[in-house]
């Protein structure tokens, strides 16, 4: 039987997943800079190694209210490609939970009503001991707009 391997984590009350390829790694939320005039999602940046790295709080991108930063609260350091390039990207999320197999099998499309996200936002659906997880779509929750004007920051940080 195939699998495909996922990192949970939570967010609000509801798991989410991201495939376990393109996390980089997990960080204690640290001091965030903040940048001004960013989208409201994007925290600010840390430094990573001495890398720019921008902070996306999930909760905003998602349409609910500001995470609380908690002992649990934690940011995961994924990769997105940007047009030819590759970017890492914080996810600030409010616990990490566990890497996770889900067969082929146990993995729907994302159903096309009802989801309290947007449906562009999650790339399907896994069933684990009959609950749910929200498998996200990086590439569209990580927004190209919301990408480029980070990526600009982030170059101009560098200079």
């Amino acid at each position: 039987m195939e699998e495909n391997q996922f990192l949970t984590f939570l967010s609000g009350t509801e798991t989410f997943a991201v495939d376990i390829h393109s996390v980089k790694e997990i960080k204690e939320c640290s001091h965030i800079t903040t940048i001004p005039l960013m989208p409201n999602s994007v925290l600010g940046v840390i430094n990573l190694r001495g890398n720019v790295v921008p902070i996306i709080d999930l909760q905003i991108r998602i349409g609910r209210d500001k995470s609380k930063i908690s002992k649990r609260t934690c940011i995961i350091i994924v990769e997105v490609r940007y047009t030819d390039e590759k970017m890492d990207v914080g996810l600030l999320v409010d616990a990490v939970s566990e890497v996770i197999d889900i067969p082929f099998a146990d993995i729907e499309k994302a159903p096309s009503f009802g989801s309290k996200i947007r449906n562009d936002f999650i790339k399907s659906i896994g069933k684990i001991e009959g609950r749910f997880i929200i498998i996200l779509n990086t590439i569209n929750v990580l927004s190209i707009d919301e990408l480029s004007v980070v990526e600009n920051v982030s170059l101009s940080l560098k200079e």
